[in-house]
């Protein structure tokens, strides 16, 4: 065996080390070599071009379709491949609008390629399990923001505004699938789809720890709830809550956002005969309960310091909700149409025009301090999922 000098070795060493490295990109710019010049826009893609692909490559040539419009990625991996491609021009201003009908077909058999690879069921592939049933074993585990992203796909899918959650619109304005219906009907769901619903509300609810969630009222209507059994739920779930125990006896909602919402489920049936005073038994007490422990929460807001552990696992989108509503109850008028909508809702919201920061009390300055400082190292909901 020959041996070389220390000084030799230890340079043979670096460029072998050197020159595997180097392979490394080579190796994935070589699996995405024949599609470069592939044309998208023009070219029809088939489902055996994409079955010996792996889930990375499946990624990245989603990113490749985009990329040619010159779409910028949260992802960092797409986001990197595009940046090392010569052709790639960002695009700040990219719409899906110029995506043509070869590009959104192209796509479409990408994702559901994507999506039959996945090991769990993500966000952005609800159209794949239209037809087919998972487990919640199948769903795995999930974020906050990702549970309500794949609940919210599979009505989504079918048009379903979400004019009461200015975030989660947004995510969905910007898939280039997703076509808002003039009137979303839930009754558009087929039975795979209700129960795909099913299985992720069940899911999240027992990742979350959490005794009820919007939806379960039907389990209580002949049974009490307890406040303890609200604990962990967010001021608008519980907001839900509340009424869903009025839309389950065909309320008529006059706020916008409410109504939407609970036309959006199937089994709401409207009944223009219904009167809040009707309800009655426990179903009266459970409206009670939930109200007392709604206006215990509100009111901490401007009585009591809020602490960081209240906070802590909030995205800023939620934790900046909590802080115009300390704004709201003191009647300030928002510039922004949706948040201003969502407060007037309120029956005590009274918009006071003459409103200026010195009518807060020092401790509800100090709460709006606190989750304003809060907000600046938050996540953002929109920054943890692509879609």
């Amino acid at each position: 065996m020959k041996h070389f000098p220390r000084p030799r070795r230890a340079l043979l060493v670096l460029a072998i080390f050197l020159g595997a490295a180097a392979c490394v990109p080579v190796v994935a710019q070589d699996s995405m070599q024949r599609w470069q010049s592939f044309d998208f826009a023009k070219t029809a893609l088939k489902s055996v071009d994409l079955a010996s692909l792996p889930l990375e490559d499946l990624k990245l040539l989603r990113g490749i379709v985009f990329g040619r419009h010159g779409r910028v990625f949260k992802d960092a991996e797409i986001a990197n491949y595009l940046t090392s491609q010569d052709w790639y021009k960002p695009n700040s201003d990219f719409q899906n609008s110029m995506l043509n009908t070869t590009e959104r077909r192209n796509l479409d058999l990408i994702r559901d390629a994507e999506a039959g690879k996945h090991e769990t069921v993500q966000p952005g592939d609800m159209r794949y399990w239209r037809t087919r049933a998972f487990t919640a074993k199948k769903l795995g585990k999930h974020s906050g923001a990702e549970w309500l992203v794949l609940r919210s796909e599979v009505e989504a899918i079918h048009g379903r505004r979400f004019e009461s959650d200015a975030w989660l619109q947004q995510y969905f304005d910007e898939r280039y699938w997703y076509k808002p219906a003039d009137r979303y009907d839930p009754k558009q769901l087929s039975p795979i789809e209700l129960k795909n619903l099913q299985t992720i509300s069940l899911a999240q609810k027992q990742s979350r720890k959490v005794a009820l969630a919007p939806g379960d009222m039907e389990l209580f209507e002949n049974r009490l709830i307890s406040e303890q059994m609200l604990h962990g739920l967010s001021l608008y779930e519980l907001r839900l809550l509340r009424n869903e125990v009025y839309a389950r006896h065909g309320r008529q909602f006059q706020a916008p956002w409410l109504s939407q919402y609970f036309f959006s489920q199937p089994w709401y049936q409207p009944d223009e005969n219904f009167k809040d005073e009707q309800l009655s038994g426990s179903d009266k007490q459970n409206v009670e309960t939930i109200v007392a422990y709604e206006n215990k929460i509100h009111d901490d807001l401007s009585r009591k310091l809020i602490s960081r552990s209240l906070l802590e696992g909030l995205f800023v989108e939620d934790a900046s909700q909590m802080r115009q509503e300390i704004y709201a109850r003191r009647g300030k008028v928002f510039k922004e149409l949706w948040l201003q909508k969502y407060f007037t809702s309120f029956a005590w919201y009274q918009p006071d025009t003459t409103f200026t920061d010195n009518s807060l009390s020092d401790i509800e300055k100090k709460n709006i301090a606190t989750i304003a400082a809060y907000e600046k190292k938050a996540v953002s909901a929109m920054s943890v999922i692509e879609g």
